[in-house]
């Protein structure tokens, strides 16, 4: 494999770190708050809204049950209000921050909803109020799974930012698509999907090891 092909290849992960990076931070941002308020909102639940909780239920599993490649192409108006373009690097950051929104809020969601109701009886007991509850005892609680939950997104993302590649997103599936495909160069793919698996495998490893640390900290 030439130097230039090395070169490109190193440019191109720079660029899938740096999409995956963004829409995973912003991701959390958003998906966060509604994975709390999922988590809290329904009946007889520590911020009682039913009606809320249906409907923003409803809205995260339909955004949740579309394909990754549909919602890319559906989005491209609101890509380009965005991001002013809807070709590149930063405007891949658009669809990938939409599709990882719901899917941290139902990890989130889960995660607290996994902590024992005991801890949320006792921290009521003793006077806490509700936000005290939230930030003070299911967080923290909550945050090995968390850590694993956000894990797995970043291993789905790094997936779509491959898939994103095939609409002009660039990144790893970009190049693989170019240089790969199009070019009839297997040395290329190969080279991209071993690159693919390695981070993969790092991040996961990584996301294991911080989750157990933090469960024997809680512990």
């Amino acid at each position: 494999m030439s130097i230039q092909i090395l070169s490109l290849l190193a440019d191109a992960a720079v660029e899938t770190g740096y999409m995956v990076l963004v829409a995973l931070s912003l991701g959390t941002l958003f998906g966060a708050p509604v994975g709390v308020l999922l988590a809290t909102s329904g009946r007889g639940e520590l911020f009682a809204m039913p009606v809320f909780n249906r409907v923003v239920g409803a809205v995260v599993n339909a955004t949740r049950s579309i394909p990754f490649i549909i919602l890319a192409v559906a989005i491209i108006p609101f890509t380009r209000l965005v991001a002013g373009t809807s070709i590149g690097t930063s405007a891949a950051i658009v669809p990938l921050t939409v599709a990882a929104t719901p899917f941290i809020a139902r990890i989130i969601e889960g995660a607290i909803r996994g902590v024992d109701s005991g801890l949320i009886e006792a921290a009521q007991a003793m006077g806490a109020k509700p936000l005290q509850i939230v930030f003070k005892v299911l967080l923290p609680e909550a945050l090995p799974a968390i850590v694993l939950g956000l894990t797995l997104t970043t291993v789905l993302l790094i997936g779509y930012s491959a898939m994103v590649g095939a609409v002009g997103g660039g990144g790893l599936g970009d190049l693989g698509i170019r240089y790969g495909y199009q070019r009839f160069r297997p040395d290329v793919m190969a080279a991209v999907v071993v690159t693919l698996i390695v981070v993969v495998q790092v991040i996961q490893s990584l996301g294991d090891r911080l989750a157990r640390k933090l469960n024997k900290r809680i512990r």
